[in-house]
């Protein structure tokens, strides 16, 4: 983050959920302070998030990768490794993965416009993914990008890069079906918090290159993996 600023604040950091039942209750209250609506301007600075575990009940790997926008210069990029918080249950993937991912995030020195999560946005049952949540912790502009659908339903779009088709849970667009290179399989992307729809498709397809995946996801994904093999080799090696 820059020099003096304080990083995201946990105010509900001392209730981190225990139990299945009060990670829905909070998911059910912090997903009304989820705000969508269209960026004032372009990011500078777009990090990209991911996070990779050790076994089961192990630590998670925290990992941002900052790059420059449109530009997609790689800036620096940061990791944390804590105690999994939370077990695996299909929808809480948040409860796992954030604390890591925010101490990583506050291991750049430079803070973030706009943040590219491994993960969904308003597009889950309850309207709170990961970037949904990572969003209004944090305050900033948050794009979940997913490689596969967790909730709606939704029309594959055309083979050409850069097409797109609506996702819709219970009738509405809750994200969009994106091609972001010819052929290949789609990514799942919705608006997590403080961006549109429109913003979604922009700066994912602008964060693309040779690659499927946008380059501070890439970033971000090789990091995590890195910390999780350097902290857990492998027997034979």
């Amino acid at each position: 983050m820059r020099e003096g600023h304080p990083g995201p604040v946990l105010t509900e950091a001392a209730a981190w959920p225990a139990t299945y039942r009060e990670a829905v209750a909070l998911q059910e209250t912090w997903r009304t302070r989820v705000v969508l609506r269209p960026l004032d301007r372009p990011p500078r600075y777009v990090a990209g998030v991911d996070a990779a575990y050790e076994g089961k009940g192990g630590r998670v790997f925290g990992a941002a990768a900052l790059f420059s926008y449109p530009e997609l210069e790689p800036l620096e990029e940061a990791g944390a490794a804590l105690p999994c918080p939370f077990p695996y249950i299909p929808g809480l993937l948040s409860l796992r993965e954030i604390p890591a991912l925010l101490q990583a995030l506050r291991g750049l020195s430079r803070r973030p416009d706009l943040v590219l999560a491994d993960g969904q946005g308003i597009a889950h049952p309850r309207g709170l993914g990961l970037a949904s949540h990572l969003g209004v912790l944090l305050d900033l502009p948050v794009i979940g990008v997913a490689k596969s659908r967790l909730v709606g339903e939704g029309e594959e779009p055309d083979a050409a890069a850069g097409s797109w088709r609506p996702l819709y849970l219970k009738g509405d667009i809750v994200g969009l079906i994106v091609r972001t290179q010819r052929s290949r399989r789609p990514l799942y992307v919705s608006p997590g918090h403080l961006v549109s729809l429109k913003d979604c498709r922009k700066i994912v397809l602008g964060c693309v290159r040779r690659y499927r995946i946008p380059e501070p996801l890439r970033a971000a994904d090789r990091l995590s993996r890195s910390l999780r093999r350097a902290a857990c080799p492998s027997p034979s090696g």
